[in-house]
């Protein structure tokens, strides 16, 4: 293996790898960013098919076909070398599902987006056909979704009209329940665009009943059926029926052209405009494909394979796809309860019905007990104690484990003294900590030169990387991530209308950052928007509220902090905005409310921690915080307790025979817990949260701060 110099990202053809979107027999397709910022899927063929002359061939003429087409309803290819060691081609990269994944997820399409979905096909292909090409593998796979139409992709196996010299006769080429019967008769070199046509009919039978028309099961079986049977219609709208029965004629001289289709469905009514052509669970897809575009970063120093395959990028610090969280009843098999259920085999008890004295750990707490986030350090100490408290009672416990508090007082060098002795320290097997963003990036050599595990529980800068620190793992979303709840609900509430972007300078690279993502992300997703910057020295929002009363936005996403976050709100209100009011994190504090009074109510804010009094799973942890404690839990407290069992669940799973710090360090990064607050888990490869786990909305009522939860409930609520 020979690595790239520090620092310099992995390339292809000028394009910096963000990350690796998926793999197929003949190559792999990475997501890429070109010298101007356009982002793009990079199409790498392995090296044991570039150097076969008749792949070659292949590839070059995937290449020449693609770039004949211009339509909006195809993806286009800007960019490619076809002679290189490594082939490769670039395509605009579409973040929306194929209609395979949107219908397998949330079932057939309505009449009126299938419609759309036709007619938007039709003009593609005749597009294509005009061009001399047929595509031979229409499919729902081949098909991607976005928010302002489909786009038909692969041109891997088109074939110009007056090429025979590759298709053999006899070759079936094309995808099983989608191509026509001369295709499964094997006549290729025979093909033109009726085959296309038939394809499509399969495509529009499959997207309004969930099942291709002529079945499932043994490819031979599919094949015969293709080509004898009628297709199964019973359950297509009767509005399109007709039409997708003229497409699926044995016939191909009886099909209509693509043209002919484009005007019978004009018949029907124009398509629909925007993302309206698509029902709201997969627009709510697409825009939370589309957010996954906030996590992008550079991509860190990256190895070639020594055999000449393509770089293989380290998984992207900050991606962030939507999956499910799931929340647990405390008492009911969530959070520490489930131990007992998933202890080891005779661990409790020996030979002649004694107990086995489970082994012990020490678990760190590194913390700002004293410093200027005390509260937050210590709220984390005391999740950590009622979790240890609650194991230990336990007599069919996996472990007994220990607890070592330090404080690092918020400073730096506190910070550094603070993971000495905790690696010092040969009984403590895992460290809970840092508080803060500052500490964490000082102390996190020493923990990773040490191989100590160390699980972040309120930090949420991405410069401390899971990725290039093997001990570290994040266990909440970073700053970055916070934007996709936003975007979420704008997707779902305020579309097609236009949202402004508010860049507090005064936020520092908070703002930038986060305004940046989401400004990229909202292009991806069809969401408009515009950014209106206020400089860190301006005193009051007049200008900025100006800005945005001028653009004639609905929705208003603001990036700075609380005091200036007060500012703006009231200045807004003062102006008579009624629209959307949207801001993060650090807008959750006493100081938002205080300052803005009554302009405060009514804003939504993201977050990456719970309210453990407001969280139905994290009741009897509140209950218990109460009793112990005297008071509420504070911020990230639950989540700290969760952290606990996240560790203990991993020394269950080694054994005590095989548990040291690598061991867990590797094992963390494999092990999925259940826990309070979400279900925890890591990006394969590295210690960076399954993306879109652990975030959550409040909205400001009656000036408090009320906990929404989990925000893919809240917005859809």
């Amino acid at each position: 293996m020979i690595p790239l110099r520090s620092g310099d990202p992995a390339r292809i053809g000028g394009y910096r790898l963000l990350g690796r979107l998926g793999a197929g027999g003949m190559g792999v397709v990475y997501l890429g960013r070109s010298p101007g910022g356009a982002l793009v899927a990079l199409k790498v063929i392995q090296t044991e098919y570039a150097h076969d002359p008749q792949f070659r061939a292949r590839f070059r003429r995937e290449v020449t076909a693609a770039r004949r087409i211009n339509t909006p309803w195809a993806a286009t290819v800007p960019d490619a070398d076809t002679d290189s060691d490594t082939p490769w081609l670039a395509t605009t990269y579409i973040p929306g599902p194929s209609l395979t994944e949107a219908i397998t997820t949330h079932g057939p399409l309505p009449h009126t987006t299938t419609h759309t979905l036709a007619t938007t096909l039709a003009q593609a292909l005749h597009t294509i056909h005009q061009a001399g090409l047929i595509h031979r593998d229409v499919k729902p796979a081949n098909i991607l979704l976005a928010p302002n139409g489909p786009r038909l992709i692969d041109f891997g196996i088109a074939r110009a009209l007056d090429d025979t010299a590759i298709t053999a006769r006899d070759a079936v080429i094309g995808s099983p329940g989608y191509l026509s019967p001369e295709q499964a008769l094997g006549r290729g070199p025979e093909l033109g665009p009726p085959s296309d046509i038939f394809s499509l009919g399969c495509v529009l039978a499959y997207a309004t009943t969930g099942r291709p028309p002529f079945g499932t099961g043994p490819v031979a079986a599919m094949l015969f059926r293709t080509v004898h049977d009628t297709a199964d219609l019973t359950r297509v709208p009767e509005e399109l029926r007709p039409l997708i029965e003229a497409c699926l004629d044995k016939d191909p001289e009886r099909r209509p052209t693509a043209a002919e289709l484009g005007r019978r469905l004009a018949d029907g009514g124009p398509p629909a405009e925007g993302t309206r052509w698509l029902p709201r669970p997969v627009a709510q897809l697409i825009a939370e494909r589309s957010a996954e575009l906030l996590a992008l970063a550079d991509v860190p120093p990256t190895v070639v394979g020594a055999a000449g395959g393509a770089p293989e990028p380290r998984p992207a610090r900050r991606r962030f796809l939507a999956v499910a969280s799931g929340g647990a009843v405390l008492a009911a098999g969530g959070g520490l309860g489930v131990w007992a259920a998933s202890r080891p085999d005779g661990g409790g008890g020996a030979g002649g019905g004694g107990r086995r004295t489970p082994p012990r750990w020490t678990v760190g707490v590194h913390a700002d007990l004293t410093g200027g986030q005390a509260a937050a350090g210590t709220a984390q100490r005391r999740g950590a104690e009622l979790a240890v408290e609650h194991l230990n009672a336990r007599a069919d416990r996996p472990v007994t484990l220990a607890l070592k508090v330090l404080d690092d007082r918020g400073a730096l060098g506190g910070a550094r003294t603070v993971a000495e002795r905790m690696a010092a320290d040969p009984t403590v097997i895992a460290v809970i900590g840092p508080t803060t963003d500052a500490t964490c990036a000082a102390s996190i050599g020493t923990y990773d030169r040490q191989g100590l595990p160390l699980l972040s529980v309120s930090v949420g800068t991405a410069e401390v990387s899971p990725v290039e620190h093997t001990s570290y793992l994040q266990t909440r979303p970073d700053d970055d991530g916070l934007g996709l709840p936003l975007l979420s609900y704008l997707a779902l509430r305020t579309r097609p209308h236009r949202t402004a972007l508010v860049d507090d300078r005064a936020a520092g690279d908070y703002s930038w950052h986060l305004m940046r993502s989401m400004a990229t992300a909202m292009r991806g997703g069809d969401l408009p928007s515009v950014t209106v910057t206020v400089p860190a020295d301006a005193r009051d929002f007049g200008r900025a509220v100006d800005e945005v009363r001028q653009s004639g936005v609905r929705a208003v996403v603001f990036g700075g902090l609380a005091p200036r976050a007060a500012l703006f709100a009231r200045e807004l209100a003062s102006a008579g905005f009624t629209g959307a009011r949207l801001a993060t994190q650090p807008v959750i504090d006493t100081a938002f409310p205080k300052r803005a009074g009554e302009a405060a109510n009514g804003w939504l804010l993201s977050s990456a921690f719970t309210d453990a009094t407001a969280l139905p799973a994290a009741r009897p942890f509140a209950a218990a915080h109460r009793k112990r404690y005297g008071s509420a839990p504070g911020r990230y407290a639950v989540e700290a307790y969760d952290v606990v069992g996240l560790i203990a669940q991993t020394l269950r799973e080694l054994g005590p025979q095989n548990v040291d710090r690598e061991a867990v360090a590797r094992r963390l990064r494999a092990v999925r817990y259940r826990g309070i607050t979400k279900t925890y888990g890591f990006e394969r490869g590295n210690g960076s949260l399954t993306p879109g786990t652990g975030l959550f909305l409040y909205r400001v009522e009656k000036g408090r701060f009320r906990f929404l939860g989990d925000y893919r409930t809240a917005t859809r609520a």
